[in-house]
């Protein structure tokens, strides 16, 4: 075989003569590197201290942005018919829950580490107290015991557990960062503290929530060094402990057996995700335009809350559906990002835990609407409707805002950002 050394290869035509590697500037200015200077840019951009501070920020704003305009729309018509003709009232409760959060998000986003830290455990113990609560004296909505009501006021405790139990495992694992190369103490008491909290959930038959519980786990034990072998273990205890709970209760089962082909019960278990399908369809690709969709007119169970992604995409198109799981993966992104450079443990844990925890809800509730998983009950975070989901949610974005902001290097640009601001203003003056 000939080796042709770049320096000296010459072909025929107009340059002939001249080596390959000098006749890249014969070329228009920039047409051989356009490319290669794109990703320059990008990676340059990326690399830039601020970069996971404000990604963060801007993708968690535009999700709140569009999960206002998505109830808003998705629930007028209900909001029309249960609440005497008022077609703003489901979305206005959702604004006084955004008015309420983001305040918690600006404190969350300033609390330091220790302090959080400082009331992990407590956290946990409240948590599982509501669970308990719920077990017992919880109200049931749509076949799930998982709400307690306080007067007019509702809340779901499973809800304010996840952010509960990612903050108290990535607490305990934090204190034992040196000790984790054993196997007894990754386990204990992570692992039957998740599993008791899983436990009173499912007692409330709530098998959503206890599978977002045991991803969060599962995620939790992988960036701790579980060895993989025990990953293969604990999914087969899962799937069949699920599998055990889905067969004890006729409807759940019905809902197994039928996402796969939702319109074999069509106007049975299969008329929930059968109608996803049809919102989904006749979106196509640019959607029918905000407030066109047909679905949301009582055909399409639970629209604001667990189907909203169905709306979204019948009024969005493929290019709405895209953008939002665009913008999950993007927080996603920025967050690794932060705990891959952290050196704080916990910010470590408790960032992956965080992540695991959204992106995996999104994943399901996607899923869910696209009938590639059973019909759970699992919303959207940050896009359905709904108090209890949106301020804990909320809460961890804050929380991971301010581990970004406190990176060193994204501290000390915003230091000196702030010098120069207060250098600007007094030049003026």
């Amino acid at each position: 075989m000939t080796t042709v050394n770049p320096e000296s290869a010459t072909d025929a035509g107009p340059h002939a003569g001249v080596p390959a590697r000098s006749r890249l500037r014969l070329l228009p200015a920039g047409a051989g590197t356009a490319t290669g200077g794109w990703i320059r840019t990008l990676r340059e951009a990326l690399d830039r201290p601020l970069t996971a501070y404000y990604l963060l920020l801007g993708a968690s704003a535009l999700l709140l942005t569009i999960g206002l305009i998505m109830v808003l729309s998705a629930s007028s018509v209900y909001s029309y018919k249960v609440h005497d003709g008022d077609s703003y009232a489901v979305v206005k409760r959702q604004l006084m829950w955004v008015v309420l959060g983001l305040p918690v998000v600006y404190v969350a986003s300033r609390l330091s580490t220790r302090w959080i830290r400082r009331f992990t455990w407590l956290a946990y113990a409240v948590s599982l107290t509501l669970l308990l609560l719920v077990a017992f004296m919880g109200v049931a909505v749509n076949g799930n015991q998982n709400w307690l009501a306080f007067g007019p006021v509702r809340i779901q405790p499973s809800e304010i557990a996840k952010l509960s139990l990612v903050l108290w495992a990535a607490n305990v694992y934090a204190n034992k960062e040196r000790r984790l190369v054993s196997l007894h103490e990754v386990l204990v008491p992570v692992v039957p503290g998740m599993v008791l909290a899983t436990a009173l959930v499912v007692l409330g038959r709530d098998l959503g929530t206890a599978l977002v519980f045991f991803a969060i786990l599962l995620g939790l034990l992988w960036v701790v060094g579980v060895p993989g072998r025990l990953f293969g273990l604990a999914l087969s205890v899962i799937s069949v402990v699920a599998f055990f709970f889905a067969t004890t209760d006729q409807e759940r089962m019905e809902r197994i057996t039928t996402f796969t082909d939702p319109f074999r019960d069509f106007h049975e278990t299969g008329w929930q995700p059968a109608h996803g399908l049809y919102a989904l369809s006749s979106g196509g690709i640019f959607g029918q335009g905000i407030g066109a969709s047909q679905q949301k007119w009582g055909d399409l169970p639970e629209a604001h809350t667990d189907f909203i992604f169905a709306v979204l995409g019948e009024e969005l198109g493929l290019v709405g559906t895209l953008l939002v799981v665009g913008l999950f993966l993007t927080i996603a992104y920025a967050a690794l990002r932060v705990a891959a450079r952290t050196l704080d443990p916990f910010v470590r844990y408790a960032t992956f835990g965080i992540v695991v925890w959204l992106i995996g809800q999104m994943a399901i509730n996607v899923g869910m609407v696209l009938a590639l998983l059973p019909v759970i009950g699992i919303p959207l975070p940050l896009i359905s409707y709904g108090g209890s989901a949106l301020l804990p949610s909320l809460v961890a974005l804050g929380l991971l805002i301010g581990f970004a902001r406190r990176e060193p290097d994204a501290a000390r640009a915003l230091a000196a950002r702030r010098r120069s601001r207060s250098a600007g203003l007094a030049a003026r003056s």
